[in-house]
């Protein structure tokens, strides 16, 4: 069997070991200890933890900075003791009372300093648990209702921000994760694309990249392969969140493959033909057990996507690309289909 090309590590977030809850009822399921979750990581066999700030260091509003670098310091002990790297640190701004009309964008001036100062706090907790890289979801940089902001300003408030972030830290490499809506009705920075043309609006586009997640791509009616293969080619795919969604609706962070393994597959195809992971990038699953998974089995969707990667992974680097030449050349795509889905199947073609 042909050889992987990738070198691939994975990492997951502790709210990926969720209590169940949903916007229509309660939790199902009993809060496990932080602590806890790090050490089931190698377990599972993934390397690596994705934080937002307030993970790493819980009530950090309430706390000075020098406590905060002081419980940073201690998380990096833990980390160290369990064999865990941290992938990135990402300020989490949408849970405050002071952005709820947004943060970077907010129309109120208070408010932006607060989320550029908040961020400020996250890119020193990146460095104390020595990860240069910091992803930024701009949860609720848009709108409710059209009229009541504007378009060219949110974007150039959001780019101003970025550049204050990458004035203040000369290392640091930010990862713009794009969503088209959710939690509001519509994203200012809704796509790769855009995510992309922000971060060669930067004073240093060269610190600039995204982070490609299967379900946000799929909410925006795009193909995820085609958005990973978008920020491959422009060099700025700097991390993944594999997951699976099913159809418009809000985001479900399905097991990876769980709905359409064909869209998971041209996922890890992808990344596996164009060498991600040889540069230090992690594949994050950023994944939830469903609402009725019992206590017993709530990791299950983590163990379970990372075993459909490494399947998948499998089918990309025996995927017979002489016969797909052939296929193309002589322009029978029926055939093409055909061998694909006999492929993934384990059919005999």
């Amino acid at each position: 069997m042909p050889k992987s090309k990738g070198k691939y590590r994975f990492s997951f977030g502790p709210w990926n070991i969720d209590e169940g809850g949903d916007p229509f009822g309660p939790t199902v399921r009993t809060p496990i200890a932080l602590a806890k979750k790090i050490k089931t990581l190698k377990g599972l066999g993934f390397d690596g933890i994705q934080f937002h700030d307030d993970d790493a260091v819980p009530d950090l509003d309430d706390k000075s900075h020098a406590q905060i670098m002081a419980e940073a310091k201690k998380m990096k002990k833990i980390l160290d003791s369990e064999g865990v790297k941290c992938e990135f640190v990402a300020p989490r701004l949408w849970f405050s009372p002071k952005t709820i009309d947004g943060a970077y964008t907010s129309h109120d001036p208070a408010a932006r300093k607060y989320a550029i100062e908040r961020t400020k706090i996250c890119i020193d907790i990146n460095n104390a648990l020595e990860t240069s890289h910091m992803v930024v979801w701009l949860a609720r940089e848009g709108t409710y209702i059209r009229e009541s902001k504007n378009p060219v300003e949110q974007t150039l408030l959001i780019r101003d921000a970025l550049n204050a972030m990458l004035d203040y830290d000369k290392n640091l490499k930010i990862l713009v994760e794009p969503k088209p809506n959710e939690p509001v009705d519509s994203a200012i920075i809704s796509t790769i694309g855009h995510a992309i043309a922000l971060g060669y609006m930067t004073n240093h586009p060269e610190r600039m990249g995204c982070l490609v997640e299967t379900a946000h791509s799929i909410l925006a009616g795009l193909d995820p392969s085609d958005d990973m293969g978008f920020a491959l080619a422009h060099g700025k795919l700097w991390s993944v969140h594999l997951n699976d969604q099913g159809g418009l609706k809000f985001d479900q962070d399905k097991s990876f493959g769980s709905y359409n393994l064909r869209h998971a597959f041209n996922q890890v195809r992808v990344l596996e033909e164009y060498g991600f992971g040889r540069n230090g990038e992690w594949v994050g699953m950023d994944v939830k057990a469903m609402r009725t998974q019992k206590q017993t089995a709530n990791t299950k969707h983590l163990s379970n996507s990372l075993e459909r990667f490494h399947f998948l992974l499998g089918k990309a680097v025996t995927f017979n690309k002489k016969l797909e030449a052939e296929l193309i050349k002589a322009r029978d795509y029926e055939e093409l289909d055909r061998y694909t889905i006999c492929h993934l199947m384990g059919m005999k073609y």
